[in-house]
């Protein structure tokens, strides 16, 4: 349950409305019951474990950085000047190297750069190691982002396992709403102004924008000409980018739900039923058994099919041509039950046409025969009925 929707049926409520554990229960328990976007709760499944590994490649990063700025405040007090430039193990052992301490403070703090070293070692073959658990985790996956441009393994790590289910979008825009590359609208009167959202999921967002960088950079993407393109039509830079991450947003999207069409069909299986190929859901059959002729299979596969003894059909059915009655049998141990169809008329029975035909004739006949006036008897005549009667 999402936090503010729980908070803003306790604020809305009349009464008490003060924030304690009875009213923080009630309002959940009224937002659960009354809103129609709550998902439901589900177990732990692939995505879980990218979205472990995806924090753990995180959280080493950010660890990494703090490593890397205190090594670089030690150097500022060893070097003049510094290390101006992004800094490695090697090239940070290497310039301890050169330092020669002239007096006790300069050791302690060569001793201390050394530290640092060696922890930027240690957190560098961390990263590594996970790295690998991650594309070995999305490969397992057989997601379709890593097909974008721009998208590796640890962005596709990332998108995956902060969405999970794609389904509980209903569109693109609110996907991109989800991750904030969707624009708020701040307009007033007949001014139309949007602005950037600082709304949505961060660390989605952030996975998007590296995307979208690594495009730019390469100038042979499809993402770089989209980019070009938006800066010939007058926007900034910055507008261009949001352009960009909006478009990487919508491919992302589109992947995700082929991926959950390809999962949905992986799942159904034969049949409409996952391993189970004896018989199919919608006929009751399976395509390597005849259901017509004497190859029907027995009692033993379908139960409610004909003996191979069935009862002798009545001689009124057999002159009815090939249109039969069709009567379904038990095994002998049994009673027969006949199954009764209701009678068709003449013409809804096939050939019933050109059974018709000969009769046709005949009845004409007879209609005629009707018409005729018997010899000696008078009738009126078509004059005297208009006139009553009358001569």
């Amino acid at each position: 349950m999402p936090p503010k929707l729980g908070a803003r049926v306790r604020l809305l409520a009349a009464g008490d409305v003060n924030k304690n554990d009875p009213n923080d229960a009630r309002s959940v328990a009224v937002a659960a019951l009354r809103s129609a976007g709550v998902r439901e709760v589900r177990p732990d499944d692939h995505a879980a474990v990218l979205k472990i590994w995806s924090k753990r490649y995180r959280d080493l990063g950010r660890t990494r950085t703090q490593v890397v700025c205190r090594l670089h405040a030690v150097f500022c007090e060893l070097v003049p000047g510094g290390f101006s430039k992004a800094i490695t193990a090697g090239q940070a052992a290497q310039v301890l190297g050169s330092i020669t301490p002239p007096d006790a403070v300069a050791a302690a703090r060569c001793e201390l750069a050394a530290a640092f070293i060696d922890d930027l070692r240690g957190i560098d073959a961390r990263i590594r190691e996970t790295r690998k658990k991650l594309a070995v985790a999305v490969q397992a996956a057989g997601t379709s982002l890593t097909g974008l441009f721009g998208v590796g393994p640890v962005i596709a790590a990332a998108v995956i396992g902060d969405v999970r289910d794609v389904s509980r979008f209903p569109g693109r825009d609110h996907f991109a709403a989800y991750n904030g590359t969707a624009p708020i609208e701040v307009s007033s009167g007949p001014r139309k102004i949007y602005r950037l959202s600082r709304r949505g999921n961060r660390r989605l967002n952030h996975a998007i924008h590296m995307a979208a960088v690594t495009q730019v950079r390469h100038r042979h993407s499809q993402g770089r000409a989209y980019y070009d393109k938006k800066l010939a039509e007058g926007k900034t830079p910055k507008e261009a980018m949001r352009a960009l991450k909006r478009q990487v947003s919508n491919a992302i999207f589109a992947c995700l739900q082929a991926d959950a069409r390809r999962a949905a069909a992986r799942a159904e299986g034969p049949g409409g039923q996952p391993g189970n190929d004896t018989v199919a859901s919608a006929a009751g059959s399976h395509p390597r058994h005849r259901l017509f002729g004497q190859a029907t299979p027995g009692p033993g596969h379908h139960p409610t099919t004909a003996v191979s003894n069935p009862a002798p059909e009545p001689a009124a059915a057999r002159g009815r041509g090939s249109h039969s009655s069709i009567a379904a049998t038990l095994p002998s141990a049994q009673p027969q039950v006949q199954v009764e169809r209701p009678q068709r008329s003449e013409d809804e029975r096939p050939g019933g046409a050109a059974r018709r035909r000969p009769h046709s004739a005949a009845r004409k006949a007879r209609g005629q025969e009707s018409l005729r006036k018997p010899p000696g008897q008078k009738g009126t005549s078509h004059a005297a009925k208009k006139t009553g009667g009358a001569p």
